[in-house]
């Protein structure tokens, strides 16, 4: 069994249909013609320019690596220059192939392994002879190194962080021998 729905009522809300194109005044035809495809074009180089300007923006260059790295090479060498205060025991920080060492290895909890590798694998680090003092503290070796306590007062050191992709991008890294290490403003 079919059911049959009534016809809609005629009302006057309704809209009259649109007369055909041809009928429509000239003036009109080219309002209702669109976008071009010269302007879309247009429209769509503006957003990748500004999509790429926002990617550009956006990305973390090679000094800001390098500064993260330093920030944490600092702060890392200052936990292991108190250790030295406290145990009255030197620790040497050497560049390695995969990063760097402590030896010593500093004092950690028994879940986790000390740090030895840098935040980027692009980063890589020298230390710097310093004119009047002895790489690595009293402790002559052959091999770069920085010599960390046991005494508050250390001869002054320095190291460069350099990214391999890139080695004229560098951030030093360097002490006093009495202030902490700091990475230096303005450093080549």
């Amino acid at each position: 069994m079919a059911k049959r729905f009534a016809p809609c009522p005629p009302s006057a809300a309704r809209t009259p249909p649109l007369p055909a194109q041809n009928a429509l005044p000239p003036r009109l035809l080219g309002l209702i013609r669109g976008f071009t495809l010269l302007e879309l074009l247009v429209v769509l180089a503006i957003i990748a320019f500004a999509s790429a300007g926002v990617g550009f923006a956006l990305r973390d260059d090679t000094t800001a690596r390098l500064e993260r790295d330093a920030l944490r090479l600092g702060a890392l060498l200052e936990a292991a220059r108190a250790q030295a205060q406290v145990t009255g025991v030197p620790v040497r920080w050497r560049v390695s192939a995969q990063g760097f060492l402590f030896d010593p290895e500093p004092a950690v909890s028994a879940n986790e392994a000390p740090p030895r590798q840098w935040l980027d694998a692009d980063t890589r680090a020298q230390v710097e002879r310093l004119p009047g003092t002895v790489t690595g503290g009293a402790l002559q070796t052959g091999e770069d190194s920085l010599l960390l306590g046991p005494d508050a007062i250390i001869a002054p050191q320095a190291v460069t962080l350099f990214a391999n992709g890139q080695p004229q991008q560098r951030v030093r890294l360097a002490t006093d021998g009495v202030r902490p290490f700091a990475v230096q403003a303005g450093t080549p």
